[in-house]
């Protein structure tokens, strides 16, 4: 049988590498997720990988608000994951989402924190009215869902008037948990996930109601590259696997 020309060879081989880099790219996963979501996602993304050899998931970790701007402003995402239903709404709204593939996949809880050396705890919100906390942590509500969260629990509270000069606000839960962590306000609210990561720099204080469920959607980006592997990763974590891992970091079912 006649070789191929030496050109006709060299050319096969690089075609070869072009498609196996394809491939391999083609396996390539962006999931941007809300800060409280890092180590939980950091899991799941392990466990991913695991059941789909050849995957490889990469994590931007930020306040959900500036995840949906860098998503606007054209950043290459597969899947968003938000920490309130507003800004995926707003994501939605703005069409930048396989609407289709937009689901709930847990549920958390904001709590009141203070730093584990604190001489006292307070028992009821109205407590953060007292001369003991002088400095007190959300997220920035404009961006930061923790922040709108709160918001509507202190307004249901009746507290919004007394409370607005003690505000440190924060870029991020994980912002305002290090806050608290490192004794530089004297209160702060986070979610309980969050509070269960520095157990030994901040406890719980008390759970505080909130006006909506503390829910995480996620959905897959309209300008994925890879809307197949994006819809598998959101399956994996609606999964009975991913659920096992999102509750061992203390998320509750959707």
């Amino acid at each position: 049988m006649p070789r191929s020309p030496k050109w006709l060879r060299s050319a096969a081989v690089v075609t070869a590498f072009s498609l196996s880099g394809a491939a391999l790219h083609a396996q390539e996963l962006v999931v941007s997720a809300a800060a409280s979501l890092t180590n939980a996602f950091q899991a799941v993304g392990k466990a991913f990988e695991q059941s789909k050899p050849g995957a490889k998931v990469t994590f931007n970790f930020a306040a959900s608000g500036p995840l949906l701007a860098q998503i606007q402003q054209g950043a290459p995402v597969d899947v968003f994951a938000s920490a309130d239903q507003e800004t995926m709404t707003r994501a939605a709204t703005a069409r930048l989402l396989d609407d289709a593939t937009r689901v709930d996949f847990a549920q958390n809880t904001l709590v009141l924190i203070v730093p584990a050396a604190a001489a006292q705890t307070p028992k009821r919100l109205s407590d953060l009215t007292g001369p003991s906390y002088a400095r007190i942590s959300t997220g920035t509500p404009a961006t930061v869902p923790v922040g709108r969260y709160t918001v509507g629990a202190i307004e249901l509270a009746g507290l919004t008037a007394t409370l607005q000069p003690k505000w440190i606000y924060g870029e991020s839960v994980r912002q305002v948990l290090n806050y608290v962590a490192r004794g530089e306000v004297d209160a702060g609210f986070v979610y309980r996930t969050d509070a269960l990561i520095e157990p030994d720099k901040a406890r719980i204080a008390l759970t505080v109601p909130t006006t909506t469920p503390v829910s995480y959607p996620i959905a897959q980006i309209a300008t994925s590259k890879n809307p197949a592997l994006a819809k598998d990763f959101i399956a994996f974590v609606r999964s009975v696997p991913g659920q096992e891992v999102l509750q061992r970091f203390g998320f509750s079912k959707p």
